[in-house]
């Protein structure tokens, strides 16, 4: 007689399902099945979420986080949070923690170069004028960010060459003439570079309305002049991109931290012991759709993942307000719309304006900063020639990324849990709706996933999120 196989051991993320399933058995027969979930996710703990995944691949295994250090003030309502970047590295049972921080006096270059090394998108800026013994209020000014970065280089040279081309209409001098009296981001220095930048590709190449004719070498000349090498940090304080990241506790509910990730639009949250002063866990928006994945086959799941999208309400964007880019226009024209709209992400569309060609995450635009020279073959750095250029990039430097993947859909007809399964294959953050023509028709996220799992109680936070966490209409961030 054959013996019988042993079964695979379930993942953590499976025990989880579960118990959830253990607990969707028990409830009250009257309760509709979006009243179960949210009961069941009430009754489980923050405390039963598996640990963060480390890198396979190496006897240390590392991965970056971004997480939040609660501080009370005198007014219990009033909670003050201080962010940072933990770098952690894993070996064996034992867990290291390292706080990536850069210096308020340090360069955006070497900011750049920070970041790049230890390969994470923001990190925490250290006050260097605060005393040793300061609170975290006074110890940290914010938090920089690639994107941050880039973005500000952008639109500092953008109104350097206005005003330089406004003065020029009025003077008759010329841009590079007027270096001299154009001050940009507070420093005396920068005015002499940017112009040189603008003389370099053409003042009419930089501004919104003419910038699809940038040169390829356009950010080399950037990232190598002067006004990037001296700008400190601390200089663009106050255009950093602040969220309000919230730190919770593991007797909190998975009902509250499954509602922070959806309609309160936390990416990621730190799972905390305000006893210890310790992190215990970093849950994000990936993870939750993660642990989703490993539960497909279990009751209270198919009742919920096997419903189609369309039933659902998703996309929940019309065809018409989906916000994109063609792949003639400048690349920075994506990111300008990133920023002005509040997005992650936005699709690359072909001359049909209807069918998407590939995808532009705002974490894409560090290639700009960390790779200038694979542009230079370019007369412009279109959205199509951006992506060609990465891709290339990416393969002769042998590194993954959801880039190389190409454009990533599905259709109304699909299940929510074909779409799970799918973005936690691919490891991405949204994916295209289309047609049976492959006509883009919308985009879903990992928020939007998660939020029709869950509703909020009446009245669950109280006041708390009253003014403080802004819900824009139609966000995909």
């Amino acid at each position: 007689m054959e013996s019988p196989v042993a079964k695979s051991p379930r993942s953590p993320e499976a025990e989880i399902g579960h118990r959830l399933e253990d607990l969707w058995d028990v409830q009250e027969p009257q309760l509709s099945p979006s009243e179960k979930l949210n009961s069941c996710f009430q009754d489980l703990p923050v405390s039963s979420f598996p640990p963060a995944p480390s890198s396979e691949g190496s006897p240390f295994r590392h991965r970056t986080f971004l997480f939040s250090s609660l501080l009370f003030a005198p007014n219990p309502k009033l909670i003050v949070f201080a962010q940072r970047i933990i770098y952690m590295k894993k070996f064996s049972s034992f867990v290291f923690f390292l706080v990536i921080e850069i210096s308020s006096d340090a360069t955006l270059s070497a900011a750049v170069e920070i970041l790049s090394k230890h390969k994470i998108l923001s990190a925490l800026v250290r006050n260097v004028d605060a005393p040793e013994d300061a609170s975290w209020i006074d110890r940290y000014i914010g938090i920089v960010e690639f994107p941050g970065i880039a973005v500000w280089l952008l639109h500092q040279s953008e109104v350097s060459v206005l005003r330089m081309k406004a003065a020029s209409a009025v003077t008759g001098f010329e841009v590079s003439e007027l270096a001299e009296v154009t001050k940009i981001g507070g420093t005396d220095a920068a005015s002499e570079d940017v112009a040189g930048v603008a003389a370099a590709t053409g003042p009419a190449n930089f501004v919104p309305e003419a910038v699809d004719s940038t040169g390829g070498g356009f950010f080399e000349t950037l990232t190598s002049s002067d006004f990037y090498k001296n700008t400190m940090v601390k200089e663009i304080a106050g255009s950093f991109r602040w969220a309000p990241f919230l730190a919770i506790e593991n007797s909190d509910s998975f009902l509250t931290m499954l509602l922070l990730l959806s309609k309160y639009r936390m990416k990621s949250l730190p799972v905390v012991d305000l006893g210890a002063g310790k992190i215990e866990n970093i849950i994000t928006q990936s993870a939750v759709v993660h642990m989703l994945a490993e539960c497909v086959d279990l009751h209270w799941f198919e009742n919920w993942g096997s419903k189609k999208l369309y039933e659902l309400g998703l996309p929940a964007m019309k065809p018409k307000g989906l916000i994109k880019v063609s792949e003639h226009q400048p690349v920075l024209k994506a990111f300008q719309l990133m920023r002005e709209k509040g997005i992650g992400g936005l699709p690359v569309v072909d001359q049909s304006g209807n069918k998407a060609i590939g995808n532009i995450s705002i974490r894409d635009v560090q290639y700009l900063l960390t790779a200038p020279e694979i542009y230079n073959d370019y007369r412009s750095i279109t959205a199509k020639n951006f992506l060609t250029a990465v891709r290339n990039h990416l393969v002769e430097h042998e590194e993954a990324s959801p880039m190389l993947h190409g454009v990533i859909k599905c259709n109304r007809n699909d299940t929510l849990q074909d779409v799970i399964l799918r973005l936690d294959t691919e490891k991405i953050h949204r994916i295209y709706v289309v047609d049976e023509e492959e006509n883009l028709q919308g985009v879903i996220t990992l928020r939007d996933i998660i939020s029709k799992l869950v509703h909020e109680p009446h009245r669950y936070f109280g006041d708390f999120f009253d003014g403080f966490v802004p819900l824009p209409a139609n966000s995909r961030v």
